[in-house]
């Protein structure tokens, strides 16, 4: 399963009619030049040019097609039924990963073997031609906050969102929790995510991995959409809760919610957060020296 000792990565990229994306995508995952490399792309049956860009770069690749089939995530399901690696993780076809992002994950994942998934704290953003838009910055990741709702992708909520584009995870974690479920049409990563902090912890990465692209035709940017995410999400989340028997929001923290929705309270429940709810703990991966390497250290941190 090693090459030369680095754990074999299987990424698969979903894609339909992503063609004005789709090779600065292809090219994210290939320029990183990763000596173990699986990289999978399953195409929907695109009408644009996204079936040439594919043939461009088909001798790099461990498999593809391009066919109909039912929707986003039964397309990463069968990317990943396809694949044979160590570590597992998904790019969708308009977003992009950071040039060392894969000999960074290999490095934790071989130092650190209790480790079972990780993402970024320090979540980048694209504008539509692929240049750094901005930097958003997850102070950790806990269950317990996670259970608490911290981790929705809307104002007000908490922390911040778990980055899709930079997450990583062990090939037997996916294999226990059984893949996505295509019920859900937006949220199925964050349901995946639930599922999997049901066996495991997600250690943060103080390092950028990847990036979410900005543009005009995102699924997750359209208001209506972005509701029923939300609506996917919380259904998710309580499926989680009633697993670990924990209760929903109760009066306190809908007030909270409340509070922080209040901009100058907002910041100073950011400052004093401290006294507005208990401090969660999480473990957080970084370099021990930038400038020596490819060595990380963990530490535990309260947030």
């Amino acid at each position: 399963m090693y090459k030369n000792n680095y754990p074999k990565l299987s990424i698969v990229t979903p894609s339909l009619n992503q063609g004005l994306y789709l090779e600065a995508t292809i090219n994210s995952v290939l320029s990183q030049m990763y000596p173990n490399l699986e990289y999978i792309i399953i195409d929907g049956g695109s009408t644009d040019e996204s079936v040439e860009i594919i043939k461009k770069y088909a001798h790099h690749l461990h498999f593809w097609c391009s066919e109909p089939d039912n929707g986003h995530y039964s397309a990463v399901n069968k990317g990943f039924s396809k694949a044979s690696g160590d570590i597992f993780a998904w790019l969708n076809s308009d977003d992009m990963y950071c040039p060392d992002a894969f000999r960074s994950v290999a490095a934790i994942f071989s130092q650190f073997p209790g480790v079972s998934w990780l993402t970024t704290t320090r979540q980048l953003v694209w504008d539509s031609q692929g240049n750094r838009k901005s930097v958003k910055r997850i102070p950790g990741y806990s269950r317990a906050a996670f259970l608490k709702g911290r981790y929705f992708s809307r104002k007000f909520s908490g922390f911040g969102f778990i980055q899709q584009e930079s997450t990583f995870w062990r090939s037997q974690l996916w294999e226990k929790v059984g893949g996505l479920r295509t019920e859900f049409n937006l949220a199925g990563d964050f349901d995946l995510w639930a599922r999997f902090f049901a066996h495991e912890d997600l250690y943060g990465v103080d390092h950028p991995l990847g990036g979410f692209r900005v543009h005009d035709e995102n699924r997750s940017r359209q208001t209506r959409q972005s509701s029923k995410y939300i609506s996917e999400a919380e259904h998710a989340l309580e499926l989680m809760r009633r697993k670990f028997n924990c209760p929903g929001k109760n009066i306190h923290s809908i007030i909270l919610d409340r509070i922080k929705s209040i901009t100058i309270l907002r910041r100073l429940a950011k400052r004093y957060n401290r006294f507005l709810e208990a401090p969660y703990n999480g473990s957080v991966i970084s370099l021990t020296d930038p400038q020596s390497g490819n060595k990380w250290q963990m530490v535990t941190t309260r947030f």
